[in-house]
């Protein structure tokens, strides 16, 4: 008897639906090595629920003719998700923006004299602001650092996106990390592309995690204040 439309479809969305289910577990350790880089207020089981409704509907459209491997096909989608995600827990003010402009310099000037971080009470103090906002803006901090490189360099990055082409701007950061130093270049090729937190890049570096998170840091200021000289950082 041959298979009736209905029962076609259902067979179909069975395999879809399989499919899914077969690169869930590399779905959870995609959203538990991006979870490792985030503050704690970020819940992981959120992660891995947007992570999931995403593979399925890729699943459910996925043509093995145009795509030879699912997860080749699904992985940047499913991280650009998740991403997505994050991106709507940053509601960040252009007050909040500028307060994690101004910790990230005190952080750094503090640094550079003890080769320790400030505790938020210091940063509060120096800056005159609520322990509390101190806090929140630098929980917002962690999250935008998991943002790709060149999303993140302007303090209102919508508008520096405006002004030049993304392909421009990724010319301009490849430009500086050229001429950035060794550790430097080490800390954006880890962090960024081989997915690896300030703990695992310290070891790797053989330095300490704060100082790792430093060496990101000094990366960001330098392009930041590249923009900022030649006016196209909004």
């Amino acid at each position: 008897m041959a298979m009736t439309s209905n029962s076609y479809k259902d067979a179909l969305k069975h395999s879809q639906d399989s499919l899914a289910l077969d690169y869930l577990p590399a779905l959870k350790a995609m959203a538990y090595r991006l979870k490792e880089r985030l503050p704690a207020s970020v819940d992981f089981s959120d992660l891995i629920s947007i992570g999931t409704e995403e593979l399925i509907k890729l699943a459910r459209k996925y043509d093995s003719s145009l795509n030879d491997s699912f997860w080749g096909y699904a992985r940047p989608r499913v991280q650009g998700a998740m991403l997505d995600y994050l991106r709507s827990l940053d509601v960040l003010s252009r007050h909040t923006r500028t307060l994690i402009k101004q910790i990230n310099k005190a952080i750094a000037d503090y640094y550079n004299e003890h080769e320790e971080e400030p505790d938020d009470a210091y940063l509060s103090e120096i800056l005159g602001e609520d322990v509390e906002k101190i806090k929140e803006a630098r929980i917002a901090g962690e999250i935008y650092n998991i943002m790709p490189l060149e999303e993140q360099v302007g303090g209102e990055r919508d508008e520096t996106l405006d002004r030049i082409e993304k392909e421009e701007l990724i010319q301009i950061i490849e430009e500086i990390l050229a001429h950035a130093t060794h550790n430097e270049q080490l800390v954006i090729q880890l962090y960024y592309f081989e997915e690896l937190n300030f703990k695992e890049i310290s070891t790797v570096l053989g330095v300490s995690e704060s100082r790792a998170s430093q060496l990101h840091k000094a990366v960001i200021r330098k392009i930041r204040k590249y923009l900022d000289e030649r006016g196209l950082n909004g």
